[in-house]
């Protein structure tokens, strides 16, 4: 379904790229057109969203105000069914690129931590936290821009300072690399329980008001909405970092 809405506030194209980056980051959204010129946006969705939920998408940015101007649905099909895009989606398909990161670095830190076929549960913690962070950086350093402005939407830090949703990548970067090297161990999980643990208290916070917004912990390449799934992502980085450095 396709609504078309009016949208005030945008003075220049920068304007309109941050619209629609905003919007893109709905889990429902498919695709959206904005139009500078015309003061509009066509929103294509899998199910309505409504009107309150799409402003805040904006978040901080009070100068963004969406409103409905008209909607009609469009029906697509294809073979005689309708298309996949105005189907739910499993919760197995919406988490599948996060279930397989996860089990793909699982693997590798598994076969990495073996010693004469017993394995080192430390070492498989560590190697764990390194690639975790090394893999979920990564997405987010494709498209910085992109993850800053969903970041911002939840995390209580990057809604006050813009800027600290451009540096967070890196700072995953440097905890991902501080455990691959093994440096200052009892610095680095200080730093990961510190962290991580603020960070858990923004998504939280969307979770319980029931936002349905986009998780931004793989950046903008998947489209994975903010759940219970989010929470339990950063609580265990907390929980292993304190569990290696009460057992240090």
């Amino acid at each position: 379904m396709t609504h078309t809405y009016s949208i005030t506030g945008m003075t220049c194209t920068g304007c309109a790229d941050k619209v629609k980056d905003r919007i893109d980051w709905h889990p429902d959204v498919t695709l959206s057109e904005i139009s500078l010129e015309k003061n509009e946006a066509m929103i294509t969705m899998n199910q309505h969203v409504p009107i309150a939920k799409l402003q805040d998408l904006f978040g901080g940015d009070s100068k963004y105000s969406i409103t409905e101007k008209g909607h009609h649905m469009m029906e697509k099909t294809v073979h005689g069914r309708h298309a996949a895009s105005d189907e739910e989606k499993s919760w197995l398909e919406t988490f599948r690129p996060l279930l397989t990161i996860f089990l793909f670095i699982t693997m590798v830190s598994v076969i990495n931590s073996m010693q004469d076929g017993q394995l080192d549960v430390m070492q498989w913690m560590n190697t764990f936290m390194a690639g975790f962070f090394l893999v979920f950086s990564f997405f987010k350093l494709l498209d910085v821009k992109a993850f800053a402005d969903s970041y911002s939407t939840y995390d209580l830090l990057a809604k006050r300072v813009k800027g600290y949703g451009y540096v967070y990548p890196f700072i995953e970067l440097a905890l991902g690399l501080a455990y691959l090297i093994h440096f200052e161990p009892e610095i680095t999980h200080i730093a990961t329980i510190v962290i991580m643990g603020f960070s858990s208290i923004g998504v939280i916070q969307s979770v319980l008001d029931k936002k349905k917004i986009k998780c931004a912990c793989l950046g903008a390449v998947f489209n994975v909405p903010m759940t219970t799934v989010t929470i339990i992502e950063d609580l265990l980085m907390v929980v292993m970092a304190v569990f290696m450095l009460w057992t240090a």
